[in-house]
């Protein structure tokens, strides 16, 4: 668990609330161990991604499977499952640092790792019941299984909810059978497990499953998307014909899964703020070491009177990136569960 409890103001609260300036939470306000985890993962990340950066511009996709590997081995996977599933049970602050320091180098990386820790666990983390978290979270958590998430499908993109993938009962009613289409789907070149929404029979929302990956099991992985960018993140269409899900893999309650859905999606929305923080950081200080081993005669001095103003323009984006995480955390502080309302669910 967290070393220290936070009685500070939470979150960002202080940009709407009263506080003195001593409530107000600060970096030097990291308990020892988020300092030691902070610590850990910018060594990872110094020693095993940022070196081999060009790599992951080759469509690399074992090396980004490997690095999630060792990542597991580290603790890095776990830091937001409870200790009683085989993780670390820390809080959300610790989660917030560590996707910060592990996102900098390489956004191929910065996916996968936030694709399985993020919504390919979450759901099962906040939904599950205990016999499904006693089940995967271990193997989630240790690395030894990667998560993805199938929510996306042609037709359905922004409105997830009007997907037509459909989940029907088996006549003995032992397990349903899923048939349909995603796509975009982060690590499905790689993943173990899926968490598949499915809408049955006519009902209003989609319903969330957990389906470990087989492919004698009705699904099937489409190419790798050639994309402009993340192009060692693996993403792929993934194809289900009739594939089998017994009914204790249900994910919460049927007719539930869109709230599942928008839930797992918005912590992820909280966390692409920081995860920008230290990509800038890194820009900065490579674009300040560049400018100093420029040489003094007069063809490059044009080129370094820009960067004397260009550095601290960069440093007022990463402060404005700072800001617009400040914000996202507010509104987690004014919608802890991000609860949708009567009308949305």
């Amino acid at each position: 668990m967290e070393a220290t409890k936070n009685k500070k103001g939470s979150g960002g609260s202080f940009i709407i609330e009263n506080h003195s300036a001593t409530e107000i939470f600060t970096q030097e306000d990291f308990s020892e161990e988020q300092r030691m985890m902070k610590a850990a993962v910018k060594e990872f990340i110094d020693r095993e991604v940022w070196p081999f950066k060009e790599r992951f511009e080759k469509k690399d996709y074992e090396f980004t499977k490997t690095l999630m590997e060792q990542a597991g081995a580290l603790g890095f996977l776990s830091v937001s499952v409870p200790e009683a599933y085989g993780g670390m049970g820390m809080g959300f602050v610790s989660s917030m640092l560590v996707c910060d320091y592990i996102s900098g180098a390489t956004g191929s990386f910065s996916t996968a790792f936030g694709a399985h820790t993020g919504i390919g666990t979450l759901p099962i983390t906040l939904y599950g019941t205990e016999a499904q978290k006693q089940k995967y979270l271990p193997k989630l958590s240790s690395g030894e299984w990667f998560g993805s998430y199938c929510l996306t499908e042609p037709g359905a993109g922004s409105d997830a909810n009007s997907g037509k993938t459909k989940a029907v009962l088996s006549e003995d009613g032992s397990h349903y059978k899923i048939s349909g289409q995603k796509m975009w789907i982060s690590n499905a070149g790689f993943a173990s497990l899926m968490i598949v929404f499915a809408r049955i029979e006519d009902d209003k929302n989609i319903t969330g499953f957990i389906v470990p990956y087989d492919p004698e099991n009705g699904i099937r992985l489409g190419e790798e998307e050639n994309k402009l960018g993340i192009h060692s993140s693996s993403t792929r269409q993934v194809f289900f014909s009739e594939t089998k899900v017994p009914l204790e893999n249900m994910l919460g309650e049927r007719d539930g899964g869109f709230k599942i859905a928008m839930n797992a999606l918005n912590v992820g929305r909280v966390k692409l703020g920081v995860a920008c923080l230290d990509a800038q950081r890194r820009v900065n200080t490579q674009t300040s070491a560049y400018s100093l081993k420029l040489p003094l005669h007069s063809s490059v001095q044009l080129k370094k009177k820009s960067l004397e103003w260009l550095v601290p323009a960069m440093q007022v984006n990463l402060l404005a990136i700072v800001l617009q995480k400040i914000l996202k955390t507010v509104l987690k502080t004014l919608f802890p569960k991000a609860c949708l309302t009567k009308k949305q669910s």
